[in-house]
C-alpha cells in the first residue's frame, strides 16, 4: 500500500543554498512572480534569505522551507505585510501538485494561531486557476500595488 508522501516544514536556512537559486532561477517560477525581476545567486540568495530571518525576529514567524519526506519542494508561509498576515508558497514547477496539500496544512496552523484572524493572498494576474479559493471562502478584495506591480489580493478568515 502506498503512503501520502509526508509534508513539514524548516528553516529556508538549512536547505543548501544551490537548491533554493536553482529553484528560484527556473524559468516557470518567473511566469508568476512578477517581483522577480533579477538573477538569482548567492548574494540574491543572502539578502532574501536575510530578509526573512528578519521576518522571523520581528514578528516570530515567517516563511518555511517546504518539505516532502524531507526533500526541499519550495518555500512559503506566513509573512505580517502591515496589520495582515499574507500567506505565499512557491514551490518547484515539478511540485506545483502539492500545493493543495501544503496550503491544507499551513491553514490549519494559521486557524490554531490566536494571531492570526485571517489570512491575505496576493496572486499576480496571470494566475487563472482561482476557483480553489473561492472553495475554501476567501473573498475577492480587488486589485492591488505591491512594490510597482498588480496583484489580485484575497481575504479568508481564519476563525
Amino acid at each position: 500500500m502506498k503512503t501520502s508522501p509526508r509534508l513539514s516544514f524548516g528553516r529556508l536556512s538549512d536547505i543548501p543554498p544551490d537548491q533554493i537559486i536553482a529553484h528560484m532561477s527556473e524559468p516557470r517560477i518567473a511566469e508568476h512572480m512578477p517581483l522577480l525581476t533579477y538573477r538569482w545567486d548567492h548574494e540574491a540568495l543572502a539578502q532574501f534569505l536575510a530578509a526573512k530571518e528578519q521576518c522571523w525576529r520581528r514578528d516570530g514567524l515567517g516563511h518555511w522551507a517546504i518539505l516532502c519526506d524531507g526533500g526541499y519542494v519550495g518555500w512559503g508561509g506566513f509573512q505580517k505585510e502591515g496589520d495582515e498576515w499574507d500567506f505565499g508558497l512557491v514551490l518547484k514547477s515539478e511540485c506545483f501538485g502539492l500545493g493543495p496539500r501544503i496550503f491544507k496544512k499551513a491553514l490549519e496552523f494559521a486557524k490554531a494561531d490566536a494571531r492570526i484572524p485571517y489570512v491575505t493572498f496576493l496572486l499576480p494576474p496571470s494566475r487563472k486557476r482561482l476557483r480553489g479559493l473561492a472553495r475554501l471562502g476567501a473573498q475577492f478584495v480587488g486589485e492591488v500595488e505591491h512594490d510597482g506591480a498588480c496583484f489580485l489580493k484575497y481575504r479568508l478568515q481564519t476563525n
